[in-house]
């Protein structure tokens, strides 16, 4: 009696328990080394033990993660489609490479080179490909696969009903990646090289944070090692924020990623005042970092008298006008103020030790080292570059009317000064209100002073919304190095928020930068994308509105209400469905509509807090619903969220995020008339 062949889906899975034993085999060989007799001293087997533990942690199964989503048969081994006969290969494609105790390959990374035409082959371009086979999941279980042979002229094109099932798939928890679902204009961003920064212009749901964080994925695969010494970084617009995307990159094996805000790279000092609109502006402003370089300088003085060094019986006199050669000559180089001032006192013992040796004596580098910490020396440095600390000149400068005028004048307009001045000076840095844009003037001053560290690589999120000197923070951070820069110019809703990529991308020191934009629409519906797009001629115009590519046009409802009441009704109604529920509501009504859950018994979560099966609904006040997504959404009072801005263009703008935050539905709450834009 002759064996059944075992069906596609049982040999599916059959594959995806022995790649899973794999994994377990490589994970416990890794947890076995014994590295007792390998390492020389107790320094190097701490980095050791480090090492190993990050490699252990990388190679955790996440049981809930598919391990593989995909299969690619080629038609002729890679490399060889010109070779007669070559024999085709099979490939898994999944979140990272898994090999058997032979060590031949069970699962590829996405990111390696042989699974690029997962994301690129089509029936126009198969890419050597004969059969692309996507699985579908249930959990962790492999429950479902879809064919399609790209080679065969004789099926047509369709879209991918599993791919689509994906895009729309409930959202409980985190973030999550998009590598099974990445399309092809946005993997060629993914894969776009080290060297060059890219900029995506990307409407809500074209899935531009996941592009910027899959490219970290890939960059550091592609420049492990670069990488690994130069650091990566991803900036994102709040805590909230950061906390809903950090699983992404160690579900990909990357667990090595720094994540910070903007307002974390300049904490040099507590953040105690606010800004109002009109003094932010004029703080966020690049011309401030004139006025700065101008107040620094400013220390500076030309040398009037000599400096006598006494060695031994000998003294030596170095002349006025020469120490002011020295001082022109470094003052013009292109270095730090800081770099200079140390500069300085070896240059004067360096004139010293011209004139030793003319004398006939032979100094060598250890008196010129001491003529250069001689107490003249030191007291001649002193006086003409004086050591400045940052905090202490942007303190001087937000005080002193007098000397911001000095070093603003041509620069800032009289009310532009007054509107920076503090109305009470500050007695120290400590007591003074520092606000989130000087803590960025701090930061822009201490550069001037001493450069700051470049990284390798740079993610910034959300990047529409920084001030021209945020920009300039940031491409501090990477100056050696390169971005991503990732944002909507639609949802800009700071009043400072930028006006052009162009400009953006001149203030972060990278110019030439490539701009990509994404118009498909993976993950808002298309019936809400369409409702949100009617702001676009009052806040972006000229903007190309984004296309949803969904089939499914998803659930979106007006709904006249009379009370709080009605709103939590609506969100009870949507937690009926699976997956998460958003309530966002201008921040002013926020407390309000607490109330009105708890009386209801209805539990809830506030915005970066992780939903669970139990608790799946979210309040969000409006001001922090940028980047993140619900399955649904209960909009609550659009001419709140409106009016809760300064201008009507940025509550607009403010009001587009909030309308294009859901994934499969939509429900807006109304008790006020709803804007005219949106007739």
């Amino acid at each position: 009696m002759s064996t059944p062949v075992p069906d596609p889906l049982s040999r599916e899975r059959s594959h995806l328990r022995a790649s899973r034993s794999a994994l377990r085999a490589m994970r416990e060989d890794v947890e076995a080394l014994d590295i007792s007799d390998v390492t020389a001293n107790w320094v190097n087997a701490e980095v050791l033990a480090r090492q190993i533990e990050e490699r252990i942690k990388a190679l955790a199964d996440l049981s809930d993660t598919p391990l593989f989503f995909g299969r690619l048969d080629y038609l002729h081994a890679p490399g060889a489609e010109e070779a007669e006969g070559a024999e085709g290969e099979r490939f898994y494609i999944g979140r990272r490479h898994v090999h058997d105790h032979d060590g031949d390959p069970m699962v590829i990374d996405w990111r390696a080179p042989v699974s690029q035409p997962f994301y690129r082959a089509s029936k126009k371009n198969p890419m050597d490909i004969a059969l692309r086979r996507r699985f579908g999941y249930t959990g962790g279980d492999l429950t479902a696969y879809e064919d399609e042979h790209l080679s065969d002229p004789a099926e047509a094109a369709r879209t991918s009903k599993l791919l689509q099932q994906e895009i729309e798939r409930p959202r409980v928890g985190p973030m999550r990646d998009i590598v099974a679902t990445i399309q092809p204009e946005q993997d060629e961003i993914v894969r776009s090289g080290l060297s060059g920064t890219v900029c995506v212009q990307g409407g809500p749901g074209t899935g531009k944070t996941a592009v910027g964080l899959h490219r970290v994925a890939y960059l550091l695969y592609a420049h492990r090692e670069r990488l690994a010494r130069t650091g990566t970084l991803v900036i994102g617009p709040n805590r909230s924020f950061l906390h809903y995307i950090e699983q992404v990159l160690p579900a990909l094996g990357e667990l090595t990623v720094q994540q910070a805000t903007v307002d974390d790279l300049v904490a040099h000092v507590e953040i105690k005042g606010t800004d109002d609109a009109t003094a932010a502006v004029v703080k966020g402003d690049a011309r401030l970092a004139r006025v700065l370089r101008r107040a620094l300088y400013a220390h500076v003085t030309m040398p009037t008298e000599p400096v006598m060094v006494v060695r031994g019986s000998r003294r030596w006199r170095v002349p006025a006008y020469e120490l002011q050669d020295i001082v022109r000559e470094l003052l013009g180089r292109d270095i730090r103020y800081g770099a200079a001032r140390e500069a300085l006192p070896q240059r004067i013992a360096h004139a010293v030790l011209v004139q030793m040796e003319r004398s006939g004596e032979a100094p060598d580098d250890r008196v010129q080292d001491a003529v250069a910490r001689n107490s003249a020396v030191k007291a001649a440095v002193k006086a003409v570059w004086p050591a400045v600390d940052p905090a202490k000149l942007v303190l001087r400068l937000l005080s002193d009317a007098e000397f911001l005028a000095e070093h603003a004048e041509g620069i800032l307009e009289k009310d532009e000064q007054k509107a920076i001045l503090w109305a009470k000076p500050a007695r120290s840095v400590k007591s003074a209100p520092w606000s989130a844009a000087d803590a960025v003037l701090i930061d822009e001053a201490t550069d001037l002073i001493q450069r700051t560290h470049s990284l390798g690589h740079v993610v910034l999120d959300e990047a529409q919304d920084l001030s021209p000197m945020q920009y300039r923070a940031v491409g501090r951070r990477c100056t050696t190095g390169s971005a991503t820069v990732l944002g909507d110019l639609a949802q800009g809703t700071t009043p400072w928020a930028t006006r052009g990529w162009q400009e953006a991308l001149t203030h972060l020191g990278k110019p030439d930068a490539l701009v990509e934009e994404l118009t498909a629409g993976f993950r808002v519906p298309t019936d809400v994308i369409a409702y949100a797009s009617r702001l676009l001629p009052h806040i972006a115009p000229g903007l190309t509105p984004v296309e949803s590519i969904r089939e499914n046009p998803g659930h979106f409802e007006i709904r006249p209400v009379s009370g709080p009441k009605d709103v939590v009704e609506a969100c009870r109604e949507l937690l009926r469905h699976e997956g998460s529920t958003g309530l966002i509501a201008a921040d002013a009504r926020v407390p309000e509509l607490a109330e009105a859950l708890e009386e209801a018994g209805i539990p809830y979560l506030g915005p970066g807090e992780e939903t669970t099966r139990d608790t799946r609904l979210t309040l969000v006040p409006a001001s922090l619903a940028k980047g993140l997504e619900y399955d649904y959404v209960v909009l609550d009072e659009p001419r709140a969220v409106v009016d809760g801005e300064p201008d009507e263009r940025t509550g607009l703008r403010r009001l587009y995020v909030a309308l294009t935050r859901a994934v499969s539905g939509l429900t807006v709450t109304h008790t006020a008339p709803l804007p005219a834009q949106l007739a």
